[in-house]
This record gives structure tokens, C-alpha cells and sequence, in this order.
């Protein structure tokens, strides 16, 4: 796994990976930011949350769930350690959609938080990972 990242102006950057994905990141105006993009540490919460979302749509999808959309909120706190911050806790809740049962739903969670989601498997060394969802009918 290869990413690139290139300054554009100041602190604000942009990776590439190898496929040729990008992502803005950038630092606060603080820091010589433009606020044009995601700080990393924002960005390691968005890991969390879109790793954990492939890995139950594809549970759900396997279980034959009528899964019709999927959002996750993801909330972080963190605690100064030294000269750096690191994430204490981490909470994500899951909003899904479709015809969905309950007991899957909640097997999904449970086997990507704590078999397959390398993101929060990483995460979860330094921060409490919790999580929650709701179910919404079919619209």
C-alpha cells in the first residue's frame, strides 16, 4: 500500500493513492491551513467509519438484507498525552435503512468492530470504541 501526499499551499495537501484516489487534508488556519479539506485526525475517524460501512454492507448483503442506505455518524474525543493528542473514546451509530432484522444488524456490527475492520482493530489499541444504531423503515 503506497499513498502520496503533495503540499499545495501551506499545510493544506493532497494524497493519491496508487488507483489514483484523492482526498483533500489540510490543517486549521492556526497551523497555515486553509480549512480546505480533512485534518488527519479527522481522517482517522472517517477510516473507522468506512471501513466498519464495507464490511457490514457486504454482511448484510451475504444475509440478504434489504439494506437501502447506511450512514454513519462518528464521534471522537480526544486526551493530551505528552506533546500529542490521541483519541480516548470513539463512538460510532449506524443509521440504517431497508427491511432489515434486528439480530443481523446487530451480528454485522459485532463481527466488523471486532473480527474484520483492520481501522478500529488499529484504533482500539489507544480508544474505547462503543457504538450504537437505529433502523428506519424502507422509504
Amino acid at each position: 500500500m503506497k499513498i502520496t501526499i503533495d503540499q499545495h499551499e501551506g499545510t493544506h495537501m493532497e494524497a493519491a493513492n496508487e488507483e489514483g484516489g484523492l482526498i483533500r487534508m489540510d490543517g486549521s488556519r492556526s497551523v497555515g491551513g486553509l480549512e480546505g479539506g480533512m485534518s488527519p485526525m479527522q481522517l482517522l475517524l472517517a477510516g473507522a467509519g468506512g471501513c466498519s460501512a464495507i464490511d457490514i454492507i457486504g454482511i448484510l448483503e451475504k444475509q440478504k438484507q434489504d439494506l437501502q442506505d447506511l450512514e454513519v455518524v462518528v464521534d471522537g474525543d480526544r486526551q493530551k498525552t505528552g506533546t500529542y493528542s490521541e483519541f480516548k473514546t470513539i463512538h460510532l451509530h449506524y443509521i440504517f435503512t431497508g427491511d432489515l432484522d434486528q439480530r443481523k444488524v446487530e451480528r454485522a456490527i459485532s463481527l466488523s468492530l471486532n473480527k474484520y475492520c483492520s481501522v478500529s482493530k488499529t484504533l482500539e489499541k489507544t480508544s474505547e470504541i462503543t457504538h450504537s444504531y437505529e433502523i428506519n423503515p424502507p422509504q
